[in-house]
């Protein structure tokens, strides 16, 4: 597991424990609206009961309908509140990562989203001036290590760690050849932090929106679970 996987995963794991305490809390605050509602039908049900009126038992059983639909709506409203929170706080753990560690998974990104090794790195303008210099030393320094002969059993296996190795071995050999090496664009992009790699028209989004938005997207199921449970 990389850099970036092994942060992806520790937010996606305090992303979760973060969501549990939050739903939590929605359930207590919608079982106060329930029984608020409930105690009001109650309330209805008795004054219905000693005055005979059958309309006062209707309306106490629409009360009490009510009461579980408002219920649920507040909670499948509490609980994709708490999921936004979530990936909004996982965005944030990314952009409070001290300079160097942020300078390094930046250079991860963009050594794993590069197919030739000539791409321009963008980034927003606070990051260009913060660390847009260390991203591009770190991720040339890794396309030129990917190449370097690897020891018995630690070679490349098949399957997506393959692909992934492979496309960085392509731009390593190129920077290594002199024919291509990551720069730093002179262009900056409005995004909350990430980079952009660009090679002539091509372009790959690696923005931290768009990544968390993927992985949101990946875990469909599992958030339809939580929202719907």
């Amino acid at each position: 597991m990389n850099g970036i996987e092994k942060i992806t995963a520790r937010i996606e794991t305090d992303a979760k424990a973060e969501t549990a305490e939050i739903l939590r809390e929605a359930e207590e605050k919608a079982a106060a609206v329930r029984a608020q509602y409930e105690a009001q039908a109650k309330q209805e049900a008795e004054e219905a009961k000693k005055a005979g009126i059958e309309a006062a038992r209707r309306q106490a059983e629409r009360l009490e309908s009510a009461a579980q639909m408002e219920a649920k709506k507040q909670l499948l409203a509490a609980k994709q509140a708490s999921l936004n929170e979530a990936f909004d706080k996982a965005q944030a753990k990314l952009l409070a990562l001290p300079d160097d560690q942020y300078a390094e998974l930046l250079a991860k990104m963009a050594v794993k989203a590069a197919k030739t090794g000539r791409e321009e790195i963008i980034l927003n303008a606070k990051d260009r001036d913060r660390v847009g210099p260390q991203v591009v030393a770190k991720a040339n320094v890794l396309l030129a290590e990917a190449v370097k002969p690897q020891p018995a059993g630690k070679a490349a296996k098949g399957g997506k760690a393959g692909a992934v190795l492979s496309a960085v071995v392509t731009g390593a050999n190129a920077l290594l050849q002199g024919t291509a090496m990551l720069t730093l664009s002179q262009e900056t992009r409005e995004m909350a932090g990430g980079l952009m790699l660009r090679d002539g028209n091509v372009e790959v989004n690696c923005a931290f929106e768009t990544q968390l938005r993927v992985l949101r997207e990946e875990m469909a199921a599992e958030i339809a679970g939580i929202l719907f449970s």
